[in-house]
């Protein structure tokens, strides 16, 4: 298939891109490069998929709505996976333009392209973050998601309905899957597993808020990418059935539903430093901060519905994936690539 990947220089993006690639696929990577993170980072992963002859890379903006229509007019696209997004819950608070710009503006160009040049499926990154105050463990795709506690997660929301709405005005099958604090190799520096593993191999303190007294759902990278993919190649469909009446917040009358991935193993965050403690050899020097706004306490996922539809929910044990992660960040060159 010919098949569209955005953010294909983010961690999820380049992972999804390069298992796309590996099976024969045709991708076409869009990403702006831009600056909330290295850039050098996103460049190494760039080269390796350019290693590949059937990957081409359009460096874009998804709020330049005439370019990324001109992209979907010229590539013959078949299906769109959208992992391009603004991301960070805290810096949404710094800089909520850059998350409407990118997140909803930038959504909106996708849809429209979607829409106007017969996209078989589009599946798109929602986030674990619209769950928000919700406190009812596991979280499941079936409880309302009507709290949002950062703008990042209220623009995930967003993304959601809009995904909907042209599912229903236009008969787009559309599939959002909400991730769960997703590690492993290349990951995102602003994550805490990049921001430990640095700080504790340099002998820094790390931060470690509402006094470690947090939990969260930790998915590997490979088990987000068997994911996305098993879901790209099921199309969502109507749920027959669906009762207007008593409507399931997962399904519709129109090809669209909503999936966690996520490893269904929440894990308290300082089991996570002593993990990554013993797989680094170091002991961490642990500064203790108050609870930030825009976080919550715990996360964990139900996939039962994942695992029904498309037979598969992430399975890697911590010990792991973080030992996976911690050989590749100590081998890892960190010097800067050449420039695409």
């Amino acid at each position: 298939m010919s098949i569209l990947v955005t953010g294909a220089a983010g961690f999820i993006g380049a992972a999804v891109a390069e298992r796309l690639l590996a099976r024969g696929d045709r991708v076409i990577g869009l990403d702006n490069l831009n600056s909330y993170y290295s850039p050098a980072l996103k460049q190494q992963r760039l080269e390796r998929l350019e290693r590949h002859s059937n990957f081409r890379f359009h460096r874009l903006d998804l709020e330049d709505n005439a370019a990324i229509s001109d992209l979907f007019r010229s590539e013959g696209l078949q299906r769109v996976i959208h992992l391009a997004a603004q991301a960070g819950v805290r810096y949404s608070i710094e800089n909520p333009l850059a998350y409407v710009n990118s997140n909803v503006v930038g959504f909106l160009s996708i849809l429209e392209g979607c829409r106007h040049h017969g996209i078989e499926h589009l599946v798109y990154a929602s986030s674990s973050s619209v769950y928000g105050g919700n406190r009812l463990l596991p979280f499941s795709e079936q409880q309302a998601v009507n709290h949002p506690v950062s703008l990042y997660a209220a623009t995930k929301k967003a993304n959601e309905l809009m995904a909907h709405t042209y599912s229903h005005l236009y008969g787009l099958p559309a599939t959002g899957l909400r991730f769960f604090t997703v590690y492993g190799p290349w990951g995102r520096p602003d994550m805490a597993p990049m921001l430990f593993a640095k700080a504790i191999l340099a002998g820094e303190p790390i931060r470690v808020f509402n006094q470690g007294r947090m939990e969260r759902d930790f998915t590997y990278i490979d088990d987000i990418v068997e994911g996305v993919l098993r879901c790209l190649d099921k199309p969502a469909t109507a749920e027959e059935g669906f009762n207007p009446l008593q409507p399931n917040p997962a399904t519709a009358l129109v090809p669209h539903r909503l999936f966690n991935i996520g490893n269904s193993q929440p894990v308290p965050l300082l089991s996570f430093i002593a993990l990554l403690e013993q797989a680094l050899g170091v002991k961490a020097i642990q500064q203790w901060e108050p609870m930030q706004p825009g976080d919550v306490v715990a996360t964990a996922a139900d996939t039962s519905a994942l695992q029904q539809w498309v037979g598969f929910a992430p399975h890697t044990p911590l010990e792991a994936g973080v030992e996976r992660f911690a050989s590749w960040y100590l081998n890892w060159d960190q010097a800067e690539p050449t420039a695409t």
